[in-house]
């Protein structure tokens, strides 16, 4: 009997101990790949299978059996996107999900400041793990090839360095509170119209130039865990799953280990899915479920065409593994991380930061002394435009945002000027009068009764008496302005607000000019009014920043990170061919060549010595500044190149010095100059510091696509110190010899 008891007690202790013992990939303390190792061999084909593609509008399965949780994404990258319906775009009526609104990213790239960008990342990173969101659909950083773009307003410019020096800090923000920053739109994706069905033809060394850096800087530098690949095709093949792109670049040539997700319908072919290194596959038929919605993602091309290739041979295993490993890395950087990082949602820290943000992203592109503003008591300051009453945050596609509120310019002004002068608004014209998008409501009432030619006249009597006139206005995130899926038609300002502007001129002494807008406008009047300031879309701090520059509580120093050029036909796209693309016999898709090369934004207009209304990097301040004692020193492969800054007015305020390289001797057609570093310095009234930038080959060099190779040619170079591509302090050659 002893021995039979025995014999039944020995395997179930040995059970017991088995449970007891944490397997390795449910331990955060063990290495990422061993328990990566460790949790693949455990999963059924099916489970590995499903892991790869949607199971509802915005999450994709984990594995229940293993405790291995779904991954939950979520737009966007300004602010946390509210809670949405399953299988719908639809939010869902939850109370809890209104979050912080940051600026639009074009609006943190005119700050040139790194630190400001890793502040941006660590807050809305700190949302999106709040709201158990594991993959933050951002940041995007798609260059800014044409103005019309709908979506630049979303991206950091028109510079490859400036993008990629902010995106880096960004991405490491977000991802320090475990979620992962999926950098967008890769790559070449640089258009709204006809977005999913035209090929972006693009010669390599134009590729490896302009449209990649960023990217690999975000990868390489970054650490991101994730990217997501472009609707648009590169070169003939769509680009989530391409195979040069996914396949030779991102994973082989940077060695990116994390995880690929299509863009929302992205993903069009079951084979290229398989083979090109796409690894989640989101969103597709997004316009609607095709098939029965109980089995509706059983149809995505990575979900039961995969698992029947898999099973007749047609697919690989190994393949799969590959996507599963990434995936799991994906997870076990998120949600099943470890620690007690729960997030923060929506406390005061972060609408400060969205406030600073913002101020210091606004650019004052012109000052005749009109600023900052000083009434005197009692005085009238007439506020005139759609921009300074319209709330801004709702609307522009996937950037939607439900927030906790929105501070808009018209009140904050009020709140400002309270008790001090009177605070007058008049419309002036009538642009977008929605005020919901995908039932998130702002609960505004923008109807209007008067016709264009009395709004007019209204604002311009009500301008006779006032001592400031501060017009608002500028583009918004409808149909055709600044908005995903389509494109704007001119840089002109719409509903004939350049003809309001003269108007409120001629009669009007002190004439500010505000656009509020995330892609470069004409401005003909701009020699008529007495100052003019660029703002953004500033999310919920919007008005609070915009009243703080233009009362002087902060300093302006935002700088433009693209062109304002005088008109749209002196940009580079001068064919359509270039831009929009055009069809061509025998050719399925639209075809668009990118035939200006390396040519865009100021590396054009610098290089053909065309005119423009405001420069690259161009941004004034209430005080001055000097760039004085510059100098180059050579150390080894590498050169210093210093100057020293000093605040010669009399307001702290923050100047960011701009270092450029001319390669004067090349031989092939370079631009006159190209961004290669930049520092933002804060100085105190009479204060000064010596800047100092690296200059190593890599930013002496060119790609060449012959040899898939960046090369530093030995001969003449100039390192040009400024405040824009246009205004340059310093000129001083140097010569680089192997």
């Amino acid at each position: 009997m002893k021995k039979l008891l025995l014999t039944l007690l020995i395997p179930l202790a040995a059970a017991c101990a088995s449970h007891s013992e944490k397997p390795a990939y449910l331990d955060p303390s063990r290495p990422l790949e061993e328990r990566v190792n460790d949790a693949l061999p455990r999963m059924t084909l099916e489970e590995k299978v499903a892991m790869t593609h949607a199971q509802s509008k915005f999450s994709s399965p984990g594995v229940p059996r293993l405790g291995i949780p779904e991954i939950w994404h979520t737009d966007g990258p300004h602010g946390i996107r509210p809670e949405v319906l399953w299988d719908e775009w639809d939010q869902a009526g939850w109370t809890n999900d209104s979050c912080t609104a940051f600026p639009a990213l074009i609006n943190l790239a005119a700050t040139w400041d790194r630190e400001l960008s890793r502040l941006y990342g660590n807050c809305i990173g700190a949302e999106a793990r709040y709201r158990k969101k594991d993959i933050l659909l951002g940041p995007g950083i798609n260059m800014g090839r044409t103005p019309l773009n709908g979506r630049t307003f979303e991206y950091m410019g028109e510079d490859p360095f400036l993008a990629g020096e902010l995106v880096v800090p960004y991405v490491q923000g977000v991802q320090s509170n475990g979620v992962a920053a999926c950098v967008k739109h890769f790559a070449v994706n640089n258009q709204e119209v006809r977005r999913t069905a035209t090929s972006s033809n693009v010669d390599d060394r134009t590729l490896y130039e302009i449209y990649l850096p960023a990217f690999r800087k975000a990868v390489q530098e970054g650490g991101a865990w994730a990217i997501m690949g472009s609707y648009n095709l590169y070169n003939g093949q769509f680009n989530c799953h391409n195979k040069k792109l996914l396949c030779d670049i991102l994973k082989g040539e940077w060695g990116f280990d994390g995880v690929v997700v299509s863009d929302w319908g992205g993903c069009r072919d079951d084979d290229e899915a398989i083979a090109n290194g796409l690894d989640i596959e989101m969103g597709t038929w997004t316009n609607g479920l095709r098939g029965a919605a109980s089995d509706s993602y059983s149809n995505y091309h990575l979900a039961r065409p995969y698992l029947e290739r898999l099973q007749d041979g047609r697919a690989t295993e190994e393949v799969l593994n590959d996507k599963v490993r990434r995936i799991l890395r994906t997870v076990f950087r998120t949600s099943m991380s470890g620690g007690d990082n729960f997030g923060r949602f929506t406390p005061p820290e972060h609408f400060e930061a969205a406030r600073r943000i913002a101020a210091d992203g606004i650019v004052l592109l012109k000052n005749d002394g009109v600023l900052p503003l000083r009434p005197q008591e009692g005085a009238k300051i007439l506020v005139v435009g759609e921009n300074a009453y319209k709330m801004m945050v709702v609307g522009g596609g996937s950037s939607n945002l439900k927030t906790k509120y929105e501070v808009i310019p018209l009140d904050a002004l009020r709140e400002v000027f309270d008790g001090k002068a009177e605070v007058v608004w008049e419309r002036g014209y009538v642009g977008d009068t929605t005020t919901d998008y995908n039932k998130v409501i702002t609960g505004q009432d923008l109807s209007e009764s008067r016709s264009a030619e009395q709004l007019l006249a209204d604002a311009v009597a009500a301008a006779r008496d006032a001592e400031y006139v501060l017009y608002i206005g500028g583009l918004n995130k409808s149909r055709n302005q600044d908005n995903e899926g389509t494109d704007r038609s001119d840089i002109v300002l719409p509903y004939g607000q350049d003809a309001l502007i003269e108007a409120l001129a001629d009669v009007a002494e002190k004439l500010v000019v505000v656009n509020i807008s995330g892609s470069p406008v004409a401005m003909p009047w701009a020699s008529r009014v007495g100052a003019i300031v660029q703002a953004w879309y500033g999310g919920s701090e919007s008005g609070h920043a915009l009243a703080d520059v233009l009362t002087g509580a902060v300093n302006p120093s935002g700088k433009l990170p693209f062109t304002m050029p005088l008109a749209l036909a002196d940009g580079p796209l001068k064919t359509e061919r270039q831009y929009p693309g055009v069809q061509e016999e025998g050719k399925q898709w639209w075809q668009e060549y990118y035939d200006e090369g390396v040519f865009i934004g100021y590396r054009w207009y610098d290089t053909e010595g065309i005119a423009v209304q405001y420069p690259f990097g161009h941004g004034l301040s209430y005080t001055s500044f000097e760039l004085a004692g510059a100098s180059v020193k050579r150390s080894g492969k590498q050169w210093k190149v210093s100057a020293t800054l000093t605040n010669t007015g009399s307001v702290a305020g923050a100047e960011v010095v701009q270092l450029y390289i001319s390669d004067t001797e090349a031989s092939v057609a370079r631009p006159a100059k190209e961004l290669k570093g930049f520092e933002k310095v804060f100085l105190q009234p009479g204060e000064k510091r010596r800047v100092q930038f690296t200059v190593g080959l890599d930013d002496l060099s060119w790609f060449d696509a012959s040899s898939h190779k960046w090369v530093a040619e030995p001969g003449e170079f100039h390192a040009l110190l400024g405040t824009s591509s246009a205004d340059i302090r310093a000129d001083i050659p140097f010569r680089y010899e192997k």
